[in-house]
């Protein structure tokens, strides 16, 4: 028998050093990238049709739940309802998010929340202020116009104890005057 001992601090096998590491690092970023360009090439990427969703039949229980809720009562021809969210409680939350037949979406949010971090969310932290908008036949006749750079668009209004916001996300000036 031997008894001959490994040296203390060295590597069993091989010989180590930065420039193999470093090396071997290279070779699996270059596998890792070989894949994801294969699977890029070879993915079918199918247009994802979005379900409709019934948003009446949440207005019902919400009103039920004794919470004024502001909808569209109809949505215009072309236009599809695709989430809807109801938080019911102290602080109740309503919202409805919309397609319209042009592919730009709009959603309605009513929160007991500031007005200031609604447009955070979702319009824009540096939100213009606009012009103060009259609508015949509106829950609320006057409804105050916000906008960005990057082409959101939003009105609110104040109902009840709430912040109403109706917003569209992308949409530049040209296309508003439409």
């Amino acid at each position: 028998m031997s008894d001959q001992q490994q040296p203390v601090g060295r590597g069993g096998r091989y010989q180590r050093s930065i420039a193999g590491g470093i090396g071997s690092m290279i070779v699996l970023v270059a596998v890792v990238l070989a894949f994801v360009a294969f699977r890029a090439v070879f993915r079918d990427n199918d247009a994802v049709d979005v379900e409709p969703v019934d948003y009446l039949a949440v207005v019902a229980p919400a009103q039920e739940a004794g919470t004024r809720v502001v909808y569209p009562p109809s949505l215009p021809e072309g236009w599809t309802a695709t989430s809807v969210a109801f938080v019911p409680g102290g602080r109740p939350a309503f919202g409805v998010g919309m397609l319209t037949d042009d592919d730009l979406f709009v959603g309605v949010r009513q929160a007991d929340d500031e007005l200031a971090d609604l447009l955070v969310t979702y319009v824009d932290a540096q939100a213009v202020r606009g012009d103060v908008v009259t609508v015949d036949g509106a829950i609320v006749p006057e409804w105050q116009e916000w906008s960005d750079d990057g082409g959101d668009h939003a009105y609110s209004a104040t109902v009840g104890d709430s912040e109403v916001l109706v917003y569209a996300l992308g949409i530049d000036a040209a296309e508003r005057e439409e």
